[in-house]
């Protein structure tokens, strides 16, 4: 028995000290993979560049990254089934939502699904500034030329959001609108703007550091009550984070708005063992890719808030996440939350349908309003009301 009790404590001690990759043959992954992210340069494409090395170096699969202007570019792929998973940001949300963008007849609301989230040390919703536009605070603003990016609800909600922390709007600023999220970058450079929405770690903010206009990150004080509630107005998802990575950062940090960029998502048809073995893959081999793009040491096991999501989780990724013991009586609370209000909108959505206004403006007001009052019926806050 004592030689038994001293084995077994040898092979306990032995798989602990066994690097995290020795475990990789328990992880099942296809030949080929797409995913989506924002444009060639941007946060979520590099890191999922990054990702694709280690899988294809480990596993033999291949990744293929789409890279999308907008929103609609990055989740159409997802929505035809040409991709499995998005590196994306709050477009997720507004796509489960069917609200701006994807509240029209060709969308609606999505049963989007998480895998994993990204908190990063750089702010993933920072007001990327040219230091010669002398925008030194959040109401410095007004009057200057704002990009506007047409598709990227996600982009032009997060700056209504900054607008409102200083209590302006868009009709106190010039709206510049743009294709993209590259193009909005390139008009910074060019003089064609003086603001716009980035990831303070994407590496396109290098371009606009090292451009004759320079690049300033105005910080958003997080005592500053009034001025986060009006944010919260806009996007509740949003958190108080110092930001300490990313071009145009002060030493120091500034302080500024968190929301997990990128999250993986994928869709609720999509194989629960690809999802699985995909969510698996990026905790067992982070030490190998954390280092290789900005912003993706965001995806540590300890930065995961599994019960602050706003989207419910894929049952793939659930499946790993109570095999670790990570998945909490919280998050399935939150989950069970998410996916009930997931139903509604899709049942309101097929019901609405049904007798629906052909009228493009007429069928938006209409949605809006049926959306909001099937919600507040099941108890559950609409956030948006109007678009």
């Amino acid at each position: 028995m004592k030689n038994i009790r001293k084995a077994a404590t040898l092979a306990a001690s032995i798989a602990i000290s066994l690097p995290i990759s020795a475990f990789a043959a328990e992880i099942d992954l296809p030949k080929t993979m797409v995913w989506t992210a924002y444009n060639t340069g941007s946060a979520g494409y590099n890191q999922a560049v990054a990702v694709g090395s280690v899988l294809k170096n480990t596993y033999g699969t291949n990744l293929r990254v789409i890279p999308g202007k907008n929103d609609v570019s990055r989740l159409s792929p997802l929505k035809s089934g040409m991709a499995q998973f998005s590196a994306t940001g709050s477009d997720s949300i507004y796509a489960q939502e069917g609200v701006y963008t994807f509240g029209n007849k060709e969308w609606g609301p999505q049963p989007i699904r998480l895998a994993l989230i990204n908190l990063p040390d750089g702010c993933a919703v920072s007001l990327a500034t040219a230091k010669d536009a002398n925008i030194k605070t959040p109401a410095d603003l007004k009057g200057k030329r704002v990009a506007w990016v047409r598709g990227a609800p996600a982009l032009n909600q997060a700056i209504q959001s900054m607008l409102h922390f200083a209590n302006l709007t868009w009709d106190d600023v010039e709206k510049v609108e743009v294709g993209g999220y590259a193009s909005s970058v390139e008009a910074l450079i060019n003089n064609d703007l003086d603001a716009l929405i980035a990831a303070s770690h994407s590496s396109q903010m290098l371009k606009v550091d090292a451009s004759p206009r320079g690049l300033f990150h105005p910080s958003f004080p997080h005592e500053d009550k009034e001025g986060w509630e009006r944010v919260h107005s806009v996007v509740p998802w949003y958190l108080r984070h110092r930001c300490t990575q990313g071009a145009g950062v002060p030493e120091g940090g500034y302080e500024g708005i968190a929301t997990p960029y990128p999250v993986l998502v994928t869709m609720d048809n999509i194989d629960t063992g690809m999802v699985y073995g995909v969510t698996k893959s990026m905790y067992v081999h982070h030490d190998e890719y954390k280092d290789n793009a900005p912003g993706a040491n965001g995806w540590a096991w300890e930065r995961q808030d599994l019960a602050a999501a706003f989207v419910p989780f894929h049952e793939g990724a659930v499946q790993y996440y109570k095999e670790t013991g990570k998945w909490t009586d919280e998050a399935e609370a939150n989950q069970q939350k998410n996916l009930k209000r997931q139903q509604v909108l899709l049942d309101t959505w097929k019901e609405f349908r049904k007798n629906a206004p052909d009228d493009e403006t007429a069928f938006k007001d209409a949605w809006a309003k049926a959306r909001s009052e099937a919600l507040t019926a099941a108890g559950l806050n609409p956030v948006f009301h109007s678009w």
